[in-house]
């Protein structure tokens, strides 16, 4: 066999389904409350992503492993021309699997697939292995937003498609 692990094949990626709202809230809290403290705008996003997220013209994807979801990522629409890439989390005892990669690349292939020019993402130096996986996945480092809801932001990357 290749170099491909077991996790490799297992992991399926799934678009929104109203049965996984409550795993997109889960794993995002699970980091959240890890890291930083959960905001105002966390919630309106976490507790209704239909309505905050699907229903604005976003997508939400998540990992599966077996029949359990492990991880979550959402493309929010930002403007006419973006999408953010936000709210990506992986379950805490399958970190280190190349989770967050696949759902990395699987949201940029199906991004570049829409009328989006660009990704942006906002996120904070404290998360190097995150950081990384954005740097290797092709965005750069830009000018951040001063108008972020969140104050946990220090970083604003994008990645042109």
């Amino acid at each position: 066999m290749n170099a491909l692990s077991k996790t490799d094949l297992a992991v399926q990626i799934l678009p929104f389904e109203e049965r996984y709202a409550s795993d997109f809230a889960r794993l995002n809290y699970e980091w959240l409350n890890q890291y930083f403290e959960v905001e105002p705008h966390d919630r309106e996003m976490l507790d209704a992503p239909k309505a905050y997220i699907i229903e604005r013209g976003g997508h939400i994807f998540f990992a599966r492993y077996g029949e359990e979801i492990v991880g979550t990522v959402a493309l929010i629409v930002e403007d006419e021309a973006s999408f953010e890439l936000a709210k990506m989390g992986v379950d805490t005892r399958y970190r280190g699997l190349s989770i967050g990669k696949k759902l990395i690349e699987h949201t940029i292939a199906f991004a570049r697939t829409t009328d989006k020019s660009k990704l942006v993402l906002e996120s904070n130096t404290k998360l190097a292995p995150a950081l990384n996986l954005y740097i290797k996945s092709g965005f750069k480092v830009i000018t951040p937003n001063e108008n972020s809801p969140y104050t946990r932001c220090n970083i604003r990357m994008e990645l042109s498609l």
